[in-house]
């Protein structure tokens, strides 16, 4: 346990779980997206839905797919600036079944017609957790450059990328599997110390049975 565990992150409240982990959802789905989000459908589960509005959970999740971090004074006007930027939204009361209550699906749809859904949950202290992301199951939690591929389920892929990664010297914190069946789809979700080059990314995307790439950077985080 370390510090930010205690104290958790600063920030515009009032609840690290309702405001600070819900900012912090949004703002990977904004980097997962890869591009300005145009129109996002947020569906709150749970306790997100039940008092969510009271702590704020709707203006936090909207400031995070802005692109605000979790201090960001503007947090509480966020719904007027994303109306000023032109960006759609619309909030739906959703069931997601046995998840974390404080849990959030996000359909969007970013500037140059690129598509994401997810659903992340806010564990507390301002961490968060991606569960599902494009229909498959997932387990990650933006702490780390995050590669996600979607491929084909057949051999060699998971060897080539991670070969791909070994030639540009980075390393894997840690790697899942998933499948949705045999022989069908699968994804691959790679934490990386280091952050990936776009050439290698769109070498990548090349690659024989890859279906799709995101990539979480955290370099615009730390700008």
């Amino acid at each position: 346990m370390n510090l930010f565990d205690i104290i958790g992150p600063v920030m515009v409240g009032p609840s690290s779980s309702h405001t600070a982990g819900a900012v912090r959802i949004g703002y990977v789905a904004r980097l997962l997206l890869g591009e300005p989000v145009k129109k996002a459908d947020i569906c709150l589960h749970g306790s997100f839905q039940a008092t969510g509005r009271g702590h704020g959970t709707d203006r936090a999740l909207v400031a995070g797919l802005l692109g605000m971090q979790t201090d960001d004074e503007r947090i509480p006007v966020s719904l007027q600036v994303a109306e000023h930027e032109g960006m759609e939204v619309d909030f739906w009361a959703v069931e997601l079944g046995d998840v974390h209550p404080n849990s959030v699906k996000l359909l969007l749809t970013g500037s140059h017609g690129k598509r994401l859904e997810l659903v992340a949950a806010s564990l507390g202290g301002g961490r968060i957790r991606v569960c599902e992301l494009n229909g498959l199951t997932a387990n990650f939690g933006g702490e780390y450059p995050t590669l996600i591929v979607n491929n084909q389920d057949k051999p060699g892929i998971v060897n080539e990328v991670t070969a791909a990664l070994a030639q540009e010297n980075i390393n894997i914190a840690a790697m899942q599997l998933y499948r949705s069946k045999r022989g069908s789809s699968a994804v691959m979700i790679l934490e990386c110390d280091g952050e990936i080059p776009k050439e290698a990314l769109g070498r990548l995307r090349g690659l024989p049975g890859i279906l799709d790439v995101a990539y979480l950077s955290l370099k615009e985080s730390e700008e």
